[in-house]
């Protein structure tokens, strides 16, 4: 009697892992368990017992498999994953990063409904946790309000996103094939690269779903970590590629009346918000070079289209980070100051 083929997964984990002895294992245990679910861990060149550990799991758990390669960076890892993934959608989840097991089974669950439909929008957007080391609070990224719950929408069906409110890498679940057929590689060897992979993709997207779960944990507070603020301002020169990377799809975008104008709108704000870390960085060094740097920055953005250079300056936030003088660096250092009380993201 022929066997019938197994059903591919309805999900693929890509996590990419440096250096995760540590912590790999408490990722990996928030996502074993859940049917339909591949786990792909991309072990990127590490030097400790991360490539042991992950193939400990992958001899225990049939659902996960190991990719070894060269260093390549989180950019290379995320690449690599996604060329190997086999699910219908694709999910990334950092090696120090874990899911709730329950919301994780909530999204398989709609996942698995839009196969048996024969659909599926391009785009699961669900909620993430800013779980801070040492915190007492843990601040909840939500979308209530800006997309209806639970139903597939448009973009024009989606209400503006206020300054706060933006889709990280850990709200977003890709259809698979809208990740490869946008033709994207994040590069290597890149810090920050994720705000790339919740930009540049998103051109693709027509349709949204949004699931009212908190999902993804990310956690922050380690001083060695990317967002850490020291260690972002010692890597400002990628966080400035990467910011330039968004500058050359917005251009592209903005002027592409084929793409919805709700999201030309959104890519306009997020390129916006990821300029504003990018101009805070920099304030916050506050050398001559870093302050000469900004305005680089944004004679970049004038150069490459003035018109929209115009529109994208001509908002509170941006303006704030332009204010002359050490009057307006003071006043806009303490804006972020107030926004990251508020939401603690370094």
């Amino acid at each position: 009697m022929t066997k019938a083929p197994a059903e591919a997964p309805l999900l693929t984990v890509v996590v990419p892992a440096y250096n995760s002895e540590s912590y790999l294992e408490h990722c990996l245990d928030s996502l074993i368990g859940s049917d339909g679910v591949e786990i792909l861990v991309v072990n990127d060149g590490s030097k400790d017992g991360t490539e042991q550990l992950a193939a400990d799991y992958a001899k225990s758990h049939p659902q996960v498999k190991v990719i070894s390669q060269p260093n390549k960076g989180h950019g290379g890892a995320v690449n690599t994953g996604i060329a190997a993934a086999q699910g219908d959608y694709i999910k990334v989840v950092d090696s120090d990063d874990w899911l709730d097991a329950q919301a994780l089974d909530t999204l398989v669950t709609a996942i698995r409904a839009a196969r048996a439909a024969g659909g599926g929008p391009d785009l699961f957007v669900t909620n993430f946790l800013y779980d801070r080391q040492g915190a007492t609070h843990i601040h909840s990224m939500q979308y209530r309000g800006i997309l209806p719950g639970s139903k597939q929408v448009t973009w024009e069906q989606a209400k503006r996103f206020p300054t706060g409110k933006y889709l990280l890498m850990h709200s977003l679940t890709y259809r698979t094939s809208i990740l490869r057929d946008s033709g994207f590689a994040l590069p290597e060897h890149t810090f920050y690269v994720d705000n790339i992979y919740a930009f540049t993709p998103l051109r693709g997207v027509r349709t949204l779903s949004y699931i009212d779960v908190d999902l993804y944990h990310y956690f922050i507070g380690r001083p060695d970590q990317s967002v850490n603020e020291s260690v972002m301002i010692s890597r400002i020169e990628q966080q400035l590629r990467v910011n330039r990377i968004m500058f050359d799809v917005l251009a592209q975008s903005w002027n592409d009346r084929a793409l919805p104008g709700a999201l030309r709108q959104y890519l306009m704000h997020y390129a916006r918000i990821v300029t504003c870390i990018s101009g805070i960085m920099l304030l916050r060094s506050g050398t001559p070079e870093h302050l000469a740097k900004k305005d680089e920055l944004f004679a970049d953005l004038r150069q490459r289209d003035a018109a929209l250079a115009r529109d994208f300056e001509n908002a509170l936030l941006i303006r704030m980070l332009n204010l002359p003088g050490k009057a307006g660096r003071r006043i806009a250092l303490a804006g972020y100051t107030l926004a990251n009380r508020k939401y603690g993201f370094n």
